[in-house]
C-alpha cells in the first residue's frame, strides 16, 4: 500500500466527517487546521498507538488485525456497509473471502435472459462487476435509456455503463429529479465494487475517465460514500410518460457473484404504475421474443 492507498483515503474521509463533539472528546478551545478528528484522537478512541494509526492511514502499515479494524469502525461510527468496506480494503488474511474476479467478457445465462423476458411488464436489467448493463428487457430500456440502441448490451465494446450514464449522459441526468442523490448512490456502490475487485484494470480506467471528465464525479468520489444498492425510490421525469416514482431493488444472481438483477416497480394503482403500464404497452410489440 502507498500513501494514496484506498484504505488510507477511506480512513481520512471518515475521520474528517466527525467532530470531537460527535465522539465525546473535549475541544480545549483549539483551532483545527483540518476538519474532523485528528489522527491522534482516532487512535485514542480505537485503543491503538498514534504512530500505528498514522502508518496505517499513510499506507506504511501492511495490514490490520480484525480486532483493530473493528475498533476503528466503532471509533469512526461506521455503518454496517462501511464496516464491510473497511474489511474489503484491508489485506488482512481471514477476512470474508469472495470468488476471484473472472477474466474475459461477462455473459448472461440463457435462464436469466428468459427471466427478463418473462418479467416483461416489470422493467429489469442485469449489471456486472463494473456496473455495465449486461442485458435488459424492453420495458427497462424504454424506462431508462430509450435514446440508446436496445442491442447495445450484447456487445462488450458498446455496453452501457450505469455510472458513466449518470455522470456523462445528458438524457440520463435529466431523467432523475434528484440527480445528486442518484449520483451519490452510484458512487457509493462503485466504491464497493472497486474494493471487491482491486485488480480490475477496466474499473480503474473507468474511474480515471470519470475523474477527468466530471468534476462532480471527482467531488463525490473524494467524499468516499459507501453504500450498496438495495432498495431506493427515485422520482423520474420521463420524456414519454411524464412524472413517476419507481422503487429500484437489487438482487444477487445465484451462482453469479459478480452479477445483480435490478428491478423497477411502482405502487399498485398509482399514477406511476399507470405510467409503467403505458411504457410496457408501447414496447410490447417491439422485438421478436428478445427481452
Amino acid at each position: 500500500m502507498d500513501r494514496t492507498s484506498p484504505l488510507g483515503a477511506f480512513l481520512q474521509a471518515r475521520r474528517a466527517r466527525l467532530s470531537p463533539d460527535d465522539v465525546g472528546l473535549p475541544r480545549y478551545g483549539d483551532r483545527r487546521r483540518v476538519p474532523g478528528l485528528r489522527r491522534e484522537e482516532v487512535a485514542l478512541l480505537a485503543g491503538v498507538s498514534a504512530g500505528y494509526y498514522t502508518r496505517l492511514e499513510q499506507g506504511r502499515q501492511a495490514n490490520a488485525s480484525p480486532e483493530v479494524l473493528d475498533a476503528l469502525a466503532t471509533a469512526l461510527h461506521l455503518t454496517a456497509a462501511e464496516r464491510d468496506h473497511l474489511r474489503d480494503l484491508s489485506s488482512t488474511p481471514g477476512h470474508r473471502t469472495r470468488a476471484a474476479t473472472p477474466g474475459g467478457a461477462e455473459t448472461v445465462s440463457a435462464d436469466l435472459r428468459t427471466l427478463l423476458t418473462t418479467m416483461g411488464h416489470v422493467p429489469a436489467l442485469v449489471v456486472g462487476r463494473r456496473n455495465d448493463v449486461l442485458a435488459w428487457n424492453r420495458s427497462c430500456h424504454a424506462l431508462l435509456a430509450a435514446h440508446l440502441d436496445f442491442t447495445a448490451p450484447d456487445d462488450p465494446g458498446t455496453r452501457p455503463n450505469l455510472t458513466r450514464l449518470v455522470f456523462l449522459d445528458a438524457p440520463t441526468r435529466a431523467l432523475y429529479r434528484d440527480w445528486p442523490a442518484k449520483a451519490r448512490a452510484v458512487v457509493g456502490n462503485l466504491r464497493i465494487l472497486t474494493a471487491r475487485n482491486p485488480g480490475d484494470a477496466h474499473l480503474a480506467a473507468l474511474i480515471t475517465e470519470l475523474r477527468l471528465l466530471s468534476r462532480e464525479f471527482s467531488a463525490f468520489w473524494d467524499a468516499h460514500p459507501v453504500a450498496p444498492c438495495g432498495r431506493d425510490a427515485y422520482a423520474l421525469a420521463h420524456p414519454a410518460v411524464g412524472e413517476l416514482t419507481v422503487t429500484q431493488q437489487t438482487f444477487d444472481v445465484p451462482k453469479e457473484p459478480h452479477q445483480s438483477l435490478v428491478t423497477f416497480t411502482a405502487e399498485p394503482g398509482s399514477p406511476s404504475a399507470a405510467a409503467l403500464a403505458a411504457l410496457h404497452q408501447v414496447t410490447a410489440g417491439a422485438g421478436s421474443g428478445r427481452p
